[in-house]
């Protein structure tokens, strides 16, 4: 079975701004799953969640909340696979607060983060790194590339 990317975000309001995630890795032929589940609120549903990721098949988490809730520094707590911070505005600085709380984690808690309400390039980011051990992943990025540049 190919490997996963999981989505989650901190509640049903950031569905709208996460989505570019799910759209692309969708155009690239990547199996994901989007879910709604909040570090704050429902802290033992993300452990559970994040804890059987990797029998699940799941190589990569895209975590997506705003403000200053941190859903991606709680799943790179508990896990060793790769975590993509997608910080969203609203808030402080309309996503400033968001962003300097995905950006800034503890030495050994890697969290790669994108721009704020960057979830198409969160997407594109978690492709790259499934075509480390995939060539159908990676040529379906350099097709991506490829279409982008003829439109412009």
């Amino acid at each position: 079975m190919a490997k996963r990317v999981a989505i989650l975000m901190g509640s049903p309001s950031d569905r709208d701004k996460m989505q570019p995630a799910a759209d692309m890795l969708a155009r690239l032929g990547i199996e994901h799953e989007v879910h709604v589940m909040s570090a704050h609120r429902h802290p033992d549903l993300v452990a559970e969640f994040v804890d059987a990721a990797p029998g699940n098949d799941f190589a990569v988490f895209i975590c997506g909340a705003g403000m200053a809730a941190h859903l991606a520094g709680a799943v790179a707590a508990r896990t060793t696979l790769p975590v993509i911070g997608v910080p969203l505005s609203g808030g402080l600085g309309d996503g400033l607060d968001a962003l300097l709380a995905t950006v800034q984690m503890p030495p050994g808690m890697p969290v790669a983060t994108v721009a704020v309400d960057g979830a198409a390039n969160a997407g594109l980011l978690a492709a790259s790194i499934l075509s480390v051990d995939d060539a159908t992943v990676t040529d379906a990025i350099a097709g991506e590339r490829a279409r982008r540049a003829a439109r412009r």
